[in-house]
């Protein structure tokens, strides 16, 4: 039975509380055991609709726990969803006030900036490509307002998939020219190799997470649109970030890099 629309309201606003005064909470399915995934995505919901009512607007979505890696590290075994704000985006190169954020981790990936609107659901990989304008290297910082990263799948997804910031870099690489899946990732903290992957590790490709993001919103009556940003899953685990910390993201098939330094 859904949880009380007084509950999803309480639950995202505590989120948001928690987000603008950089804490914590405890985790929710503990809290309220009944609480499945659809609930969830209320309260993220309504956590948003705070960020919105603060003067901050969608410009994208992100897909969360795609790869066997984080999986395991976070003990989520399906992917999730979140929205992308304008607050969220910070310039390649930026330095970031670590004490901005609560519990950061870095994720390494490849960010689609759509050229078309997809409507899900039927949406194919090559659908993704059509309506792709470019690829580009994107280092997600996620951040949970969950004590401890004590996260289950309902509690990720009702914190907004654990969206912290983002940033995009430079490059700008036609889809259709390169495959995907084999491109390969490196990352490095203060100059020292501290993960890698590839683009396969992300449901087999990229262009799938995209895909199965754009059918699953389409049955929720969500459509991408031309002009967002869509962040389609980590290809390597999650890094713990330190102030002080200056990390590198290297991309192959001339998707080149991003960069950002946490004072």
């Amino acid at each position: 039975m859904p949880l009380e629309s007084s509950i999803i309201s309480s639950l995202g606003d505590e989120l948001y509380g928690a987000l603008i005064r950089g804490l914590t909470v405890s985790n929710l399915r503990d809290r309220h055991p009944e609480i499945d995934i659809g609930d969830a995505y209320r309260v993220q919901e309504r956590m948003i609709a705070r960020r919105l009512e603060a003067g901050e607007k969608i410009i994208g979505k992100k897909i969360g726990v795609t790869s066997k890696v984080v999986q395991e590290m976070i003990g989520v075994f399906e992917p999730d969803f979140g929205q992308l704000t304008d607050r969220m985006l910070v310039p390649d190169c930026a330095t970031v006030d670590h004490k901005s954020l609560i519990q950061p981790k870095a994720e390494g990936e490849i960010a689609f900036i759509l050229k078309h609107d997809l409507n899900g659901p039927g949406v194919t990989a090559a659908d993704v490509l059509e309506a792709t304008e470019y690829v580009t290297a994107c280092f997600e910082i996620v951040d949970s307002r969950i004590h401890d990263w004590d996260i289950k799948i309902q509690d990720t997804v009702a914190d907004n998939a654990s969206c912290g910031i983002f940033a995009i870099g430079t490059a700008r690489v036609d889809p259709r020219q390169i495959d995907l899946a084999k491109v390969t990732m490196t990352i490095e903290c203060n100059g020292v190799e501290v993960a890698s992957g590839i683009g396969a590790a992300v449901q087999g490709s990229p262009l799938n997470s995209v895909a199965w993001l754009a059918n699953t919103l389409g049955e929720l009556g969500m459509p991408f649109r031309a002009g967002e940003i869509i962040l389609s899953g980590a290809l390597g685990p999650m890094i713990d970030i330190s102030s002080g910390d200056t990390l590198q993201l290297n991309l192959s098939d001339g998707l080149g890099s991003c960069r950002m330094t946490f004072s």
